[in-house]
């Protein structure tokens, strides 16, 4: 356990000096400011646009500063022998492949602590002026009003961040898993290509239901094709929550949205957020077995041929 957490600091500690972390995260972070500053012009759910291509940012740029990470973390180290070096050391390929992992995501969930933190400064900045609400007023009911929108709309942003997360560790999880074989010019491409695929098999699963579906009339073995890709490509819709953390009001304890026969409940977000950490955990150690039969087929002396 020592050895795999040695792994995991130094893993951390590589992958935030980078340059390209940094430089995402100061990226990321004008970009907020700037939209935080920006209307959008959507008669008055500028507060929910700003909050969803918020979480946009957080997640386009954390993915790329992971992935570059992922690309390189075990590769490079085959690659310029540094491998053979760690693996002279009492420590095994498990626990180079876990504690490497283990250190990109930690690393990932810093920054996506950093700009979540800032968007939700933003978001509590911005939505008195949203609502067209004075901050400055001496009426107590404006001034509830305004505590009730923000604590609204902040409230939907934490689960909306941790699932932001539990989507880059998946995927991290499939990087890691091959960077035991291939370079980043693969590797990154590949990956970017599996989250577009993983956007899209919530398409996937409706065509392998029985009779009323679009492919109810089609072969066994075209249907099984289909259930078999849709169970091995990540299934991301699961960190989707946005039609109830973002795109809805949520009904909090003494606010008016509680009455509100739109709204949903924190209970309810949480529970979909802890299906989703269980599937986060069941795909990523899915993807580091696979990563794991890989790496001990693999030669640490340089490229194979």
């Amino acid at each position: 356990m020592y050895r795999t957490f040695v792994i995991v600091r130094h893993t951390f500690v590589e992958a935030l000096v980078q340059p390209i972390y940094s430089l995402l995260l100061a990226l990321g972070a004008v970009i907020l400011l700037i939209f935080a500053m920006l209307p959008f012009f959507t008669l008055g759910e500028d507060t929910t646009m700003f909050k969803a291509v918020g979480l946009d940012i957080v997640l386009l740029l954390v993915l790329i500063s992971t992935l570059f990470a992922t690309s390189k973390s075990i590769f490079e180290e085959i690659e310029d022998r540094t491998m053979l070096t760690l693996m002279s050391k009492p420590v095994r390929k498990w626990e180079v492949l876990v504690g490497k992992y283990f250190g990109i995501v930690l690393s990932a969930l810093l920054a996506v602590v950093i700009l979540g933190t800032l968007l939700i400064l933003c978001t509590y900045w911005r939505t008195p002026g949203d609502y067209m609400l004075r901050t400055t007023t001496l009426d107590d009911r404006e001034l509830q009003q305004i505590w009730d929108y923000r604590r609204m709309h902040m409230s939907g942003l934490f689960p909306s961040l941790l699932l932001v997360w539990l989507q880059i560790s998946v995927l991290a999880a499939i990087g890691v898993a091959l960077s035991t074989r291939f370079s980043l010019v693969v590797n990154l491409p590949v990956v970017i290509l599996l989250y577009i695929a993983g956007n899209l098999t919530r398409f996937l699963f409706p065509m392998t239901a029985g009779s009323g579906s679009v492919m109810s009339d089609r072969p066994a073995i075209v249907k099984g094709i289909v259930y078999v890709v849709s169970l091995v490509l990540p299934y991301l819709q699961t960190f989707d929550l946005r039609p109830l953390t973002v795109y809805k009001p949520i009904a909090l304890v003494g606010s008016p949205f509680a009455y509100d026969p739109q709204s949903v409940t924190l209970g309810t977000i949480w529970a979909c957020v802890g299906v989703a950490v269980l599937y986060a955990i069941a795909y990523s150690a899915f993807a580091l077995s696979a990563g794991m039969w890989l790496f001990e087929g693999r030669e640490l002396g340089g490229a194979e041929g």
